[in-house]
């Protein structure tokens, strides 16, 4: 089952890209680029998310319907 976890992404003043997430604590992830970045975030996720599930403890994510809105991000 696929989930939807909200991510915060900002650009730092070095130019790189922070992700972090109030859905998921202790996500944090940095990349070069925001698909970078949302690439290192996934894999993270779903690394807490296996440590989470050891323990026994859940995170409360949304689980993903069948349609959704997904902000697309196009270079200038």
């Amino acid at each position: 089952m696929e989930q939807i976890a909200n991510l915060h992404i900002e650009k730092l003043p070095e130019g790189l890209y922070l992700a972090t997430s109030d859905d998921i604590p202790g996500l944090i992830a940095q990349g070069r680029t925001i698909a970078e970045t949302l690439e290192i975030a996934r894999d993270v996720a779903k690394k807490l998310l296996e440590a989470q599930a050891e323990r026994h403890h859940q995170a409360k994510l949304a689980a993903v319907q069948d349609a959704f809105d997904y902000p697309l991000i196009l270079g200038t």
